[in-house]
């Protein structure tokens, strides 16, 4: 029936064609390349490191995001760390080519480093392989950048590859050895792929040949795209093939086809690369025709319209391209364009943006035969109204996201498959998706190693342009049989919680009217669940003799309602055993059972994130890091964060009284944040807490309003006091304004050192000028590429006059403590709120939790767009807002972002009062109340005229998601 009927064994062999004593550290693993009758038919043997001669260390199994060995097949390799160090492979068939996989240390400028390393055959020099980590090592969020230091390394490996020269038998020594580790302290060798690779095609009869008819450079040493051009117009124009010869091909921008065949002497041996050096969003490529209206909505050269380009074959040569970074306006991709009734065949593409970018509309268009490696984004996108059309038997691995993905943005992609192809590794994101879409066949595949934020297989109504208005959303009967998910889904480094390795999605709206048919499937060692549901609600899903075996956390993972119909669904090795199903959405979620099933029987919903249990070959092996962690949810999509508003009108600026700290608690804003470590950080009383900008982004400012000008003597600076917080000087100018516009320079520029031994705090002594809002500007950290701050402490008094509040700055506030809710602090005496507007707006807010950077802060900064959201699935949750003082409320007014896209729900709030913090008495018991777009999502909760200063609501329920969300908590003395 399923891939594990026909026993483990087969799956295993490929990964121990050279298990031997060397290795008993590592762990046998699933081979993607070992599933019979799934997945690519390749042309080469692919033997792991960890598994041949070595006298190097073998790392892993590791899947934790960020560590090096997470991106290795079976999250294992092989690290090297000395000269004579090497990994030795024995061929179990004859070749006379590697390609290997491989990762090195990057460089400290970021361009990465360039080394090589000694290939010997038998015990013999043959030559030596140039190897460079130019092509891995990206960092912080989307779209990613070159910058060490910065957060989320990834995109560690790289492959390269050589011909041997001659064909060398079965039983022959292949070994990689360290020569040197003055250009590299290590190499770590993940894999090595070994083919026969067959003699270079000749020349079809009559045809077009671009070195000797039109001059084109095989050599590489000039600029061919001209030639390349002028030989594929004459082939369309004279209806003959295009020949590339052998030769190394350097094209400045990508060639235009339409009606020609373009034919190589074979992968191996035609290889077109290059960009252009001045304009580096050109690049080697073979592009169609662009459709107008079409999936591009960019600019369009004569030479490019008309399309789409029909009558069009590519075969048998490489596109080896020169991209270094991921810039997703670009044009700089393998393939793009349209091309209808149009084949690729036996093409390796490899350093290039996309492999195979192509927007429609466009019709019967397949890729069949081919390897997609080492890509900065997908390796294959359906964009915009492509159909009939196909991925068939192709190799991808290392792509920068999606490994092949449809996404009908403006068009609907309709009776599309992607069928027999082996998707390992993508570094982001799923191995195989389809967003939308119509009819779509998703067969006799094989997904492994997710990196992260995606799964092996994902279904789903999102991203943009994907709706039934549109006809874009998924529609007609999407199959999915015989697929295989080994290792596949992972954690979601946003979200903080695990992604499944077959997941369903109705973000943009709900999957329905839709049939879903996964069968005869294979999930095997998912590295959390097994299957997911979030966003939105899915239907109409049907499981048929499926085979879950290993799960890093659960079989089911509900946090969406869903309608699936479960027969023959058989789950083991399970790391919740008992409760193999995780439902916080309660009836809403439903599996109808179709019989046949198993080890499905148990459900819970804890609040908490249970630390994964990897497996391979269905036996536990390691996890993540040990403990739980609040599950933090899904981003809420349905309202983005706007700019830090200008205070209501109806609040008249409270101007701080005291001599102690005047910003704690008031308004901050900044230029950026970073993971959200938001500017309301600073100016919460916690030194441990911390507002962190943008990384590699300088210049980053935060600033506070302090509610009214008055004369400042100083501003205290702290980092969190833990010593692993290790000595920085940060570079800092202090300027100040009184309406938030017009800003003067306090301190000019100066280096500040924060050192752990001294309480990581400095002081900077301030002129007596007028000021109501203060700024730091910082220009440098030499810790961190990023400005740093856990505490912003302003210090004066005197003459504090009232001026009017501008809106300065586009980060909204938040507050994201979690502890409990403070005593006001000692230091500074409490200011009453003035006014009968109001009262909460700029207050200090806390929470028992937030979702990423949705902190209480946005409930209390009068605008309605940015919320508050608490951890997900954790109910109860609570928001309070501290007013100064204690005051006789009369009501309470609270919303949701106004936007339509947020549904009518209903939430269930108790609402308690506090005179000190600690001790609180009921003012409104457990109420539902419903907020209705229809109604400006609004609702309002009358109070009894006890005194009040900490106001708190607690939520314990939510019929629109499973967290509390509040985009204004607004509090009225009338």
């Amino acid at each position: 029936m399923t891939t594990l009927a026909l026993g483990a064994t087969g799956l295993l062999a490929a990964a121990f064609v050279n298990a031997g004593s060397a290795h008993a550290a590592a762990v046998p693993a699933l081979s993607p390349l070992a599933v019979p009758n799934r997945g690519a038919s390749v042309p080469f043997i692919e033997q792991e490191a960890e598994y041949a001669a070595t006298n190097g260390t073998v790392v892993g199994p590791d899947r934790l995001y960020g560590h090096l060995v997470s991106e290795a097949s079976g999250r294992q390799a092989v690290t090297l760390n000395a000269t004579g160090q090497y990994v030795e492979f024995t061929l179990t068939a004859p070749a006379n080519s590697i390609d290997f996989r491989y990762s090195l240390p990057d460089s400290p400028d970021g361009k990465g480093r360039d080394a090589s390393m000694d290939l010997l055959v038998n015990g013999q020099k043959l030559k030596s392989v140039d190897v460079t980590s130019k092509y891995s090592w990206y960092y912080g969020g989307y779209p990613f950048n070159n910058n060490p230091g910065d957060t989320n390394p990834h995109h560690f490996f790289d492959e390269t590859r050589t011909l041997l020269g001659t064909s060398y038998p079965a039983g022959t020594k292949i070994r990689l050895q360290v020569s040197s580790t003055a250009q590299s302290p290590t190499f770590t060798i993940d894999l090595a792929d070994f083919e026969n690779v067959a003699a270079p095609i000749a020349k079809p009869a009559n045809a077009i040949d671009v070195v000797t008819d039109f001059g084109a450079d095989p050599t590489g040493a000039t600029d061919s795209t001209a030639k390349f051009q002028a030989a594929v117009n004459a082939g369309a124009a004279q209806g003959r093939t295009v020949y590339i010869p052998q030769g190394n091909f350097t094209l400045y921008d990508h060639v235009v086809v339409d009606k020609v065949t373009l034919a190589g002497a074979g992968p191996w041996y035609s290889v077109l690369g290059g960009r252009d050096p001045i304009n580096r969003n050109r690049a080697a490529g073979i592009y169609g025709k662009y459709v107008a209206g079409g999936g591009y909505g960019g600019g369009v050269r004569p030479q490019e319209a008309g399309g789409p380009s029909q009558n069009v074959t590519l075969k048998d040569f490489a596109i080896i391209g020169d991209v270094r970074e991921r810039v997703d306006d670009d044009q700089v991709n393998a393939l793009g364009g349209a091309m209808s009734n149009s084949t690729v065949d036996n093409l390796w593409i490899q350093h290039t943006k996309v492999g195979a970018w192509m927007d429609g509309p466009m019709d019967h268009f397949t890729i069949k035969n081919s390897r997609i490696l080492d890509q900065t984004a997908d390796g294959v996108n359906f964009h915009t109204g492509v159909t009939n059309s196909t991925v068939t038997n192709t190799f991808l691995r290392n792509t920068g996201d999606d490994g092949l993905a449809s996404w009908p943005e403006r068009l609907a992609n309709v009776n599309d498959s992607f069928t027999h192809n082996t998707v390992v590794l993508p570094i982001l994101a799923n191995n195989i998706v389809t967003y939308g879409g119509k009819d779509f066949t998703i067969s006799d595949n094989v997904m492994a190693d997710t990196i992260t934020n995606g799964g092996g297989l994902h279904i789903a109504n999102r991203y943009p342009g994907v709706t039934s208005g549109n006809g874009t959303a998924v529609a007609g009967t999407i199959t999915a049989a015989r697929n295989t998910m080994i290792r596949a889904g992972n954690s979601d480094y946003n979200w903080q919680f695990g992604v499944g390795a077959l997941w369903f999605d109705g973000l943009n709206e709900p999957i329905a009217g839709a049939t879903i048919n996964i069968t005869d499937t294979d999930i095997l060692d998912s590295s959390y669940e097994a299957i997911q549901t979030i966003d939105g609600s899915s239907s109409g899903i049907n499981l048929t003799n499926v085979n879950i075996d290993g799960a890093g956390t659960y079989a089911v993972q509900a946090q969406a309602n869903a309608q699936m119909k479960f027969t023959n669904v058989k789950a083991k090795n399970i790391a919740q055993a008992a409760t193999p199903i995780h439902n916080c959405v309660g009836t809403g979620f439903q599996i109808t059972d179709g019989g046949g099933n198993s080890g499905l029987s148990g459900t819970t919903c804890t609040g908490q994130w249970p630390a994964p249990v990897w497996t391979y070959n269905g036996v536990p092996v390691g996890g993540g890091n040990g403990g739980t962690s609040s599950p933090s949810p899904s981003p809420s999509t349905s309202a983005p964060a706007s700019p830090s508003p200008s205070p209501s009108a109806s609040s008249t600026p409270a101007c701080p009284s005291g001599t102690g700290n005047l910003a704690q608690g008031r308004p901050a804003t900044a230029s950026g944040t970073n993971a959200g470590l938001g500017a309301g950080n600073a100016v919460d009383g916690d030194a441990n807490s911390y507002w962190e900008s943008a990384n590699g982004a300088f210049p980053q400012w935060i600033q506070v309003d302090l509610g009214c000008s008055t004369s400042l003597t100083k501003a205290v600076l702290k980092l969190p006091p833990a010593t692993a917080w290790a000595s920085r000087t940060q570079t800092v100018t202090v300027q100040g304004s009184t309406d938030g516009t017009n800003f003067t320079t306090l301190v000019g520029s100066t280096g500040y050192t924060f050192d752990p031994a001294t309480g990581n705090t400095v002081t900077v002594n301030l002129p007596a000028t007028p000021t109501r809002y203060l700024r730091l500007t910082v220009t440098g950290n030499t810790g961190w590429p990023a400005a740093q701050l856990s505490e912003f402490q302003v210090f004066g008094g005197g003459n504090g006059t009232s001026s009017p509040s501008s809106s300065p700055s586009s980060s909204p506030s938040s507050s994201p403590s979690t502890s409990a809710s403070p005593s006001p602090s000692a230091s500074a005496t409490a200011t009453c709120p003035a006014g009968t507007g109001n009262l909460a707006q700029g207050r200090p807010a806390t929470a028992s939790g937030t979702s990423q950077n949705y902190g209480p802060g946005n409930a209390v900064d009068g605008d309605a767009n940015t919320y508050w959201e608490s951890a997900n699935n954790a109910f109860p949750q609570w928001i309070q807002v501290d007013l100064g003082c204690s005051r006789a409320l009369t009501k309470a007014v609270l919303k949701l972002p106004p936007a339509t896209a947020w549904a009518s729900r209903t939430q269930t709030v108790t609402v308690q009062g506090s005179t000190d913090g600690t001790n609180f008495t009921t003012l409104v018991g457990s109420t539902g109340y419903t907020f209705d777009p229809a109604t400006g999502n609004t609702v309002t909760v009358n109070l009894p005229a006890t005194p009040t200063r900490y106001l708190r609501l607690t939520v314990t329920g939510n019929t629109g998601w499973p967290a509390a969300q509040l985009s204004e908590l607004q509090a009225f003395t009338s």
